[in-house]
């Protein structure tokens, strides 16, 4: 890719391969997960999503056989999908990484014949309701109270969707 096309999907640093996911990849995954979220799961949680026919998960790693930078795991079954959870390093956000790999993934579900994605995002995670928005998403429903802010007040989840085929 150009710079010029980097710079347009939001990818500052190009040094970044993407791959599926392996079981081999559940521990990286839930200490990326733990750094992102307040309640982090563990490798054998990822180890079980990964397993399961109905999951996707795609890796965006340091060069092509480099550490984990970040993910995107998905859930469902045709023509519906959902994601269950996008995180990147600390250390590397504010690239382009997750963008790159949710619209990889949309690229690989459409393939597959899925229709639409759906999922539920905290109201007040900004940086995540950027990337759900650029990547087309729109809001379709609410569930107050879903959440505990970190301060452990109720907060809603936005329920989302975005067709892709």
């Amino acid at each position: 890719m150009t710079s010029r096309l980097f710079e347009l999907l939001g990818i500052t640093r190009p040094d970044t391969a993407l791959r599926t996911a392996c079981s081999a990849d559940a521990d990286a995954l839930a200490q990326i997960h733990s750094q992102s979220f307040r309640i982090g799961w563990d490798a054998p949680e990822f180890e079980r999503l990964l397993a399961n026919r109905l999951s996707r998960c795609l890796v965006a790693t340091e060069g092509p056989n480099g550490r984990i930078l970040g993910f995107i795991l998905l859930s469902g079954v045709s023509p519906e999908m959902e994601i269950l959870s996008v995180a990147v390093a600390p250390s590397r956000r504010g690239e382009g990484i997750a963008r790159r790999l949710v619209v990889a993934a949309f690229a690989e579900l459409a393939a597959q014949g899925f229709r639409t994605v759906f999922l539920e995002v905290e109201e007040g995670n900004a940086p995540a309701l950027r990337l759900y928005q650029h990547t087309g998403f729109q809001e379709i429903g609410r569930r107050s109270g879903y959440y505990r802010s970190a301060a452990g007040e109720p907060a809603a989840a936005l329920v989302m969707r975005r067709d892709i085929a």
